[in-house]
């Protein structure tokens, strides 16, 4: 789904060869556990990154480096998700997660089902819950090992992991739509907001449709989330009508997990998501602040 970066290790600081090969193994899936837990690729390679630095440490050997290493990672989140939420209530404008765009490297992907959508509902989630669900449900760490990692009996831990479940699973879409009809949806919605066509959109959004627009006060997007059809569509209208650059479609992608493209509007590099349900786009997700786009350069024109 994504091409993911490589944490950059120092020569400085390898240690011997097999401690070394032994990270390596396991890095791209710390990042992808970083990343699900944190929303942001940036710190969860900071994160895999303190998860080397403490790994060269350990004096000894390790029956298991993977799940030493994940319990690492786990940690690290944790503390990090403590200081992310006071940061998210200030936060201007609705947030969302750094966009993960699609790859065809099988090697280079996040490989699970956890849409944007999904994404914003574990946000509602405890940060012990949600750890609890991405190790045991999406990362298929055993109970017992979930336990150790988050110092609690596996009782609770399962208990966590049932809850965070519930959230999700209300969260997650009924019914899924054909790769061939998202193309053509996205396609004919990406016309039509660019050219403020407010009878084409209002065939295409449903009646409760979402925008969501996350610029980080760093950019021009909207600072609250927009709901239902007849505020989308006077919203477009009125883009159309501020004679601002006509948008340039860069490219359709699979944008974290759902159809979507990248795009130049306002001057600016966007990427755009489309819950789509039932045949209408039930919400959409815009992402322009600069700073959660900077991991993308190599998908602009890929």
């Amino acid at each position: 789904m994504t091409k993911v970066d490589s944490v950059k290790v120092s020569a400085q600081t390898i240690g011997p060869s097999s401690r070394l090969a032994d990270f390596q193994c396991e890095q791209k899936r710390l990042l992808r556990l970083a990343y699900r837990m944190l929303g942001s690729f940036s710190e969860a390679e900071d994160v895999v990154q303190d998860s080397w630095l403490k790994w060269e440490q350990v004096e000894g050997g390790i029956d298991s480096p993977a799940a030493y290493l994940t319990r690492v990672v786990t940690r690290l989140c944790l503390d990090r998700l403590k200081s992310a939420r006071s940061r998210r209530e200030t936060y201007i404008g609705p947030w969302l997660p750094d966009p993960l765009v699609g790859s065809t490297d099988p090697d280079e992907t996040i490989a699970d089902d956890l849409t944007v959508t999904l994404m914003l509902a574990m946000e509602r989630l405890s940060p012990l819950e949600r750890a609890a669900f991405l190790l045991h449900d999406v990362f298929d760490v055993a109970l017992s090992d979930v336990a150790v990692t988050l110092s609690r009996e596996p009782a609770a831990v399962r208990q966590l992991a049932s809850r965070a479940r519930k959230h999700i699973q209300a969260a997650r879409p009924r019914f899924s739509v054909e790769a061939a009809e998202a193309d053509r949806i996205t396609q004919a919605f990406f016309v039509a907001a660019r050219d403020g066509d407010t009878a084409s959109l209002a065939s295409l959004l449903a009646q409760e449709v979402e925008i969501h627009s996350d610029g980080g006060g760093k950019v021009m997007a909207f600072r609250n989330v927009i709901r239902g059809v007849d505020r989308a569509l006077r919203l477009f209208a009125g883009l159309q009508r501020k004679n601002a650059p006509t948008a340039q479609l860069l490219r359709t992608a699979e944008i974290d997990g759902l159809p979507g493209y990248i795009s130049v509007d306002r001057g600016l590099v966007q990427t755009t998501a489309l819950d789509i349900r039932d045949g209408k786009i039930a919400a959409i997700y815009i992402v322009r602040n600069p700073d959660k786009l900077q991991h993308l350069a190599g998908a602009m024109i890929g």
